[in-house]
């Protein structure tokens, strides 16, 4: 995406790790701005399962890339379509989501998906999170927020996340052990994998959340924004 059509629409590109939060305060961020959104994890998520219904192993990055290339893909409301059929529940499970970290470190799948987040860049204004979305993806954003906490505190989130869904046991101890787990993998995956790692970017506002609600990190984001428009 050339530089023009970004600066002529503003942009925040919110990173983190996962369970962060970023999805939620970016999701309500934009809500409040009248901005569109982008949820680029998502696009992995897609990406995973699908090459799991085609049984395309996700080390491939060459089969996981060219099958990419062949899905439609539309974000309509909350609501995700793949082909013109709604995967919204398929794609947002635990075991999905360890695909997507496993499909998002080939770099041909980056770049195959790259056009498609740029395409979501559109007026009045965009609020993407992701991984990248500040240092690959929009590197001119108006606004970079690097959203996190610490992995315990993550943990906490992510238990009650997919407890409310059913999805996990009430035994919390050894369930909250797996996902403590499962996220530290997560974030080594994505802070050393060779194509756009998880990094924070030079001009980032640093925003972590452990002792702080959604509603206060919304209102940070959009106070900076603001503080960015002005000057």
């Amino acid at each position: 995406m050339s530089n023009v059509i970004q600066n002529n629409i503003p942009v925040i590109a919110i990173d983190g790790p996962s369970a962060s939060g970023k999805g939620t305060v970016a999701q309500l961020a934009a809500s409040r701005l009248g901005f569109h959104y982008l949820d680029s994890g998502a696009l992995y998520r897609i990406v995973a399962w699908a090459t799991q219904q085609r049984n395309i192993a996700w080390d491939d990055a060459i089969a996981v890339t060219e099958c990419a290339k062949t899905l439609i893909i539309e974000f309509i409301n909350e609501q995700v379509f793949l082909n013109n059929t709604d995967i919204s529940n398929e794609i947002r499970t635990e075991a999905i989501g360890k695909g997507a970290s496993q499909v998002a470190v080939h770099a041909p799948l980056r770049a195959a998906l790259l056009d498609m987040q740029h395409g979501f860049c559109r007026a009045p204004g965009l609020v993407a999170d992701g991984r990248d979305m500040g240092t690959v993806v929009f590197p001119n954003a108006e606004l970079k927020i690097f959203l996190t906490a610490k992995t315990e505190t993550r943990a906490q989130r992510r238990y009650q996340q997919l407890l409310a869904k059913n999805q996990v046991s009430l035994d919390f101890s050894n369930t909250y052990g797996s996902i403590l787990q499962d996220l530290l993998e997560r974030d080594a995956r994505d802070k050393n994998r060779a194509s756009a790692p998880l990094t924070l970017a030079d001009d980032a506002i640093l925003l972590e959340t452990d002792n702080l609600s959604i509603s206060a990190a919304v209102d940070n984001v959009l106070y900076n924004f603001q503080q960015k428009i002005s000057k």
